[in-house]
């Protein structure tokens, strides 16, 4: 089996195991609502809105593994990668409503308590415990790619989520101290709120074409200026099509262009390793030689050739 293969079968079975994650992460969030509701809990409410945001986190990425498949094509040069960062967008959008309207919530209910049956909350959230541990084991057994980890990290900050809707479950039916609820619902809303300004800001950064906020610029063109032959840099541009790939563009200042094959050859090796850049476009500069005439004292200006 060819290597290219194995990795289009390895997409492919990192984007069914997202597929069963998301299908199984939006089937129990609407049941975790729907028991919030009746139970009368804002914590299982919270996390259930929670868990709709893991959903969400989770399609982007079996999207993303979909497209990462999908050819270019003469509309679409560079493929459809950038749809990962709108939806991000829309994402993260969707979350900065979600801890608005649950900041009002925990307010009127602290001001107004409610009741709220402990019980029922705590056999939920041990629920939703169980199913965010075995989307968490699902999502570790597949490709560790960005998105992947991205949607594990946001399955375990929902995992915290159903500890505190535990939580609270269990201290209302054994006290019957129901400001709990809301409370543990504002600390739910902080993850969200923590999450979705992360959210945005690497979607507004893709969008707008930003270097990758895991590569440094200034590193990038000190390495490409440390390869023999190579006497300047400058039009330097990185950015990305997606998450998972980063395109390259520059022009190299060079005394002979006898030598650019090879340094060629360096600077994409170099870009390779060090920094995982593949999408790579250098352009090389002869550098004009300035050449003193002792005799006369006069200059002229000649390219080596």
């Amino acid at each position: 089996m060819s290597a290219s293969h194995h990795h289009h079968a390895h997409g492919e079975t990192t984007g069914r195991a997202l597929g069963f994650a998301v299908v199984l992460t939006l089937a129990f969030a609407m049941v975790e609502a729907f028991a919030g509701w009746w139970a009368g809990s804002l914590a299982l409410a919270a996390d259930a809105g929670h868990m709709v945001n893991d959903a969400g986190a989770l399609l982007i990425a079996a999207a993303a593994a979909w497209v990462a498949r999908r050819p270019a094509s003469h509309l679409h040069s560079y493929g459809l990668g950038r749809a990962e960062f709108v939806a991000a967008l829309v994402n993260s959008l969707g979350l900065l409503a979600l801890v608005v309207w649950l900041s009002v919530s925990a307010v009127q209910r602290l001001q107004v308590p409610q009741a709220v049956h402990g019980e029922a909350v705590s056999l939920v959230a041990a629920l939703g415990l169980l199913i965010n541990i075995g989307v968490a084991w699902l999502l570790s057994r597949g490709e560790q790619n960005l998105n992947t980890r991205a949607a594990l990290l946001h399955v375990m900050g929902d995992l915290l989520g159903s500890v505190a809707a535990l939580i609270a479950g269990v201290v209302i039916y054994f006290t019957g101290w129901t400001p709990i609820d809301p409370l543990l619902s504002l600390a739910i809303g902080a993850l969200i709120l923590l999450s979705s300004l992360r959210l945005l800001r690497q979607a507004l950064h893709g969008i707008m074409e930003g270097v990758p906020l895991h590569l440094s610029l200034e590193e990038v063109g000190q390495t490409l200026a440390g390869v023999p032959g190579v006497e300047s840099v400058h039009d330097l541009h990185v950015w990305s099509v997606s998450s998972e790939e980063v395109m390259l563009s520059a022009h190299l200042g060079v005394m002979d262009l006898a030598h650019w094959e090879d340094i060629l050859m360096q600077s994409r090796e170099l870009l390779h390793v060090q920094f995982g850049i593949d999408h790579v476009t250098l352009q090389p500069e002869c550098l004009v030689q300035v050449v003193h005439w002792p005799s006369s004292g006069k200059r002229r200006a000649g390219g080596l050739k």
